[in-house]
């Protein structure tokens, strides 16, 4: 791999800590850790590892994502240098490693609404695509017109808004993995540029006074229960604050998972497992995890 990558201009490291490349900062090496900054490249290389076999992951900004202590041998692919940003009108281009926060910094400088909830999401573009991501009642599902994507198979299809088959922290992407988002474009509605920053200051606000955004963490940990929400319930059983190594169940907001310093893959995995099961014993509810695993 090394070779083909030097031959197509692919930056290519070995043995890469993708504690680096995570919010969560756990997480042991890659064997193989490459940033293409072209979709082509990106593309030609997730060929060339089906073609070798090799184990293949896309990640992100690692916002939504857990690295096992081990690491990941085979390839781990980031998109973080496809991060073009275009606007035209009330549509927004972008690439799928761009910062979601950028785009809707960047929809907000152009007078354009609709992306508002986006700002202080910490994921990319794709990941976003993949999550339907949203917050204060918007999502992507919302302002999404199409996306570009690779195909297992190594075709460039495009999806209209209907065939994301977006749902709740789902999306035609999620229920298909082996399928790669490159880009995407978001329609929205022409506002008043004060008034938009104004609505995104205050949801930055809100995080600020309700989310731990001062400690490494990987967001909401868990999906929200019909009927119910995973933070209320973790609080109700006496979970806030339960730590196990250096995780711990934010003091400030029961739905996320903090890394208190030095935790490792192995500790949150076994504070998730003892929230989860003490959850199911005292209220009934099965809480599902939102949280991606990579091993």
């Amino acid at each position: 791999m090394l070779e083909y990558c030097r031959q197509n201009a692919i930056a290519l490291r070995q043995q890469e800590p993708l504690s680096a490349h995570t919010t969560f900062k756990v997480g042991g090496p890659a064997q193989w850790f490459a940033l293409p900054d072209t979709e082509e490249k990106l593309c030609m290389l997730l060929q060339e590892c089906r073609r070798r076999g090799v184990k293949t992951a896309v990640i992100g900004r690692g916002s939504n994502l857990l690295v096992s202590d081990k690491g990941f041998c085979g390839m781990v692919i980031s998109t973080s240098a496809l991060e073009a940003v275009g606007v035209t009108g009330c549509t927004v281009a972008a690439q799928c490693g761009a910062a979601l926060s950028f785009i809707a910094a960047q929809a907000a400088r152009y007078g354009l609404q609709g992306l508002e909830f986006a700002q202080g999401i910490p994921g990319s573009l794709g990941g976003a695509l993949v999550m339907n991501a949203g917050a204060y009642d918007g999502e992507m599902s919302m302002v999404v017109r199409q996306s570009r994507a690779v195909s297992p198979q190594g075709e460039i299809i495009t999806l209209g808004a209907a065939e994301h088959e977006f749902g709740y922290r789902t999306s035609f992407f999620k229920t298909h993995p082996g399928y790669v988002v490159l880009s995407s474009e978001l329609v929205l509605e022409q506002g008043i540029r004060e008034e938009i920053e104004r609505k995104m200051s205050d949801f930055a606000e809100r995080r600020r006074q309700k989310q731990p955004l001062n400690k490494p963490s990987a967001g909401s940990a868990y999906k929200r229960p019909q009927g119910h929400f995973a933070g209320q319930l973790i609080e109700q059983c006496g979970l806030k604050g339960c730590q196990v190594g250096g995780a711990r169940v934010s003091d400030k907001h029961a739905g996320f998972i903090v890394n208190e310093g030095g935790a490792t893959a192995s500790d949150i995995l076994r504070l998730m497992d003892h929230i989860e099961k003490t959850v199911k014993e005292q209220t009934g509810v099965t809480l599902e995890r939102e949280i991606r695993l990579l091993d």
